[in-house]
């Protein structure tokens, strides 16, 4: 470039310059205060801080395979999909579950997520303050977790209104019967009402057929048949009225059940032997078709197959659910049972209940099912069954509005016994209804201390 030219050039440089100072605003007077911090550089996207490593303490009881290793299962799938979560998982048998948590318990600590069945220890640990309230959590958008359990099941693990625990599997005890036997005695349908149960008793009988099969000789299985006429005539507010000590089980009906019991009774029913069989003798007269009916649980099926000479159990097996009882307050869809459940320690973090939440989702619950480790709780992981029985107990207690948790885990278990000792003085015709029923209160009253 010549010397005329680069001065050409510089002058133009020059005139922009004064011309761009000229435009430009008047410079602002100093400021009075110091001036606003600079904002801090937004985060990289691409780079998000960690979460927080968390660490979930599960405790079960289910010592062997399929479910041992699903259980597994599931915490892997979801640990892998949240890196932060660290599940510790603790397999206990069931009475050396109870002994450890015992334990801990006395120090004021549990696990995050631990096994149970609801009822009366479940009420106790609420009550000292042990469990955490997941209530808004499941009511959280709309109510989309609560809405997927059958609302009787999680009945069994709130207290008061408020919810510590949600359940993963649960059974009812149902009516099982022999439809081939029935038929013989030409009773077209199983008893919708106590009264037809009764008429069916009388034409079984009169066919050359044992109508009931009982197992005496373990109480307990003869009160079941107490348990759930006083469910279908007290209902649930007579229940939880003598339970809760604000009524009495020596209210008219809990003598009623024990009345209508007697009628049953009466009628000599059940096979030879009764009062001397144990629930597997029980079980077997059943299987081997030598008695029409049964009131048992959902193992039922399993049990009288196992318990049979051929180890086929009854060909043709059936299921009813227990009758309506005229004039009684219960309602002919309400169900008796219990199952399992997690129950949520007071300090587990919401890491621990979103993994709970996993657990009970329908595509999980399906995949117990299927593994025949559990009947379904949450709408659509019945798909997974495929026994009709096990179909039929889960349509069962999920169609209950009202679940009555056996009476020995509702309440403290010497109340169990001690129902179980007075009802079966009703079978052994050296007791009235009324004199069981105050029988029942005056151990109660020593039970509560009220």
């Amino acid at each position: 470039m010549n010397t005329r030219r680069f001065f050409n050039v510089l002058a133009v440089l020059v005139a922009m310059a004064l011309l761009m100072s000229a435009c430009a605003p008047a410079a602002a007077p100093a400021p009075t205060q110091a001036p606003a911090q600079p904002a801090a550089p937004a985060q990289p996207t691409t780079a998000p801080a960690a979460a927080p490593k968390v660490t979930v303490e599960w405790w079960h009881i289910t010592t062997v395979d399929p479910g041992k290793t699903l259980w597994q299962d599931m915490a892997n799938e979801y640990m892998a999909k949240h890196p932060n979560v660290k599940i510790n998982i603790t397999i206990l048998e069931n009475e050396a579950f109870k002994t450890k948590l015992t334990t801990v318990i006395q120090g004021g600590t549990t696990p995050d997520i631990f096994q149970s069945w609801g009822g009366g220890t479940f009420n106790e640990q609420v009550d000292a303050s042990l469990l955490k309230d997941i209530t808004a959590d499941l009511d959280a958008d709309g109510g989309a977790w609560r809405n997927t359990f059958a609302p009787g099941a999680l009945a069994v693990y709130a207290l008061d209104g408020k919810n510590y625990g949600v359940p993963w599997d649960m059974g009812m005890v149902s009516w099982w019967y022999n439809k081939d036997l029935f038929a013989k005695a030409k009773i077209a349908n199983p008893p919708a009402t106590w009264t037809e149960l009764l008429d069916a008793v009388k034409a079984l009988k009169a066919a050359g057929i044992t109508p009931i099969s009982l197992g005496q000789k373990d109480t307990w299985t003869g009160m079941h048949i107490w348990a759930y006429l006083a469910t279908r005539i007290c209902g649930k507010a007579g229940f939880m009225a003598a339970a809760g000590r604000t009524g009495s089980f020596a209210d008219p009906c809990f003598v009623e059940a024990g009345t209508k019991l007697q009628e049953l009774i009466d009628l000599k029913p059940f096979q030879d032997g009764f009062l001397g069989a144990s629930q597997d003798d029980m079980q077997g007269a059943f299987g081997n078709d030598k008695a029409a009916m049964e009131l048992s649980g959902q193992w039922a099926p399993g049990s009288s197959k196992g318990q049979s000479a051929d180890q086929k159990g009854v060909a043709n097996l059936g299921m009813f659910t227990f009758p309506a009882v005229e004039g009684g307050k219960g309602d002919l869809l309400d169900a008796m049972g219990g199952g399992n459940g997690f129950a949520i320690g007071k300090t587990a973090s919401p890491e621990a209940i979103d993994f709970v939440k996993y657990l009970t989702a329908a595509d999980n619950q399906k995949r117990v099912a299927a593994s025949n480790g559990g009947i379904p709780v949450v709408k659509g992981g019945e798909a997974g069954l495929t026994d009709p029985n096990m179909i039929a107990v889960q349509a069962g207690f999920a169609a209950a509005k009202y679940f009555q948790l056996y009476y020995d885990q509702y309440m403290p278990s010497a109340m169990g016994s001690i129902i179980n000792d007075a009802v079966a003085k009703l079978y052994a015709g050296t007791a009235t209804a009324e004199q069981v029923a105050q029988e029942i209160e005056a151990g109660a009253k020593t039970v509560f201390g009220k």
